[in-house]
């Protein structure tokens, strides 16, 4: 397996995790909730607070700006474009649900937390992931 140099970006991506360590931090000592995106997603649903609705927004936007302002070059290739798309969105919301969180609220806070559950959750995650790649590579 080959690197990809030009994808490799080790300082955006440490930026990028430390703000989202912070984000995660200041939600969590500023309202005792954790940044748990889909739990977050679903519950503005069902209750329409501001502060859920500044995060979903800005999860949608800041992207957007970055790219308006040219800091960012965001390019998507979306590997599906049918049915197999809609399909995969609504596997992975029934799968937060099971797991009883995503894979940020498990990954990030639950690991952060030593959370037991989320231990299991994360390795299960990364199992599948690479489970997924491999047979996927080999065009099975």
């Amino acid at each position: 397996m080959l690197i990809d140099f030009e994808a490799f970006t080790p300082m955006a991506s440490t930026f990028g995790g430390a703000m989202i360590g912070l984000a995660a931090l200041l939600l969590l000592v500023g309202s005792g909730r954790i940044m748990g995106a889909s739990g977050i997603l679903t519950s503005l649903v069902l209750e329409q607070s501001l502060w859920r609705i500044v995060f979903v927004f800005s999860l949608v936007v800041t992207p957007w700006i970055l790219m308006q302002s040219g800091m960012v070059d965001i390019s998507l290739t979306f590997v599906a474009d049918d049915w197999r798309l809609w399909l995969g969105a609504f596997l992975v919301g029934v799968g937060s649900q099971l797991g009883s969180g995503c894979t940020s609220g498990h990954g990030i806070c639950g690991l952060a937390r030593f959370s037991k559950r989320s231990v299991v959750a994360v390795l299960t995650f990364m199992a599948t992931a690479m489970i997924t790649v491999f047979l996927l590579g080999r065009g099975v």
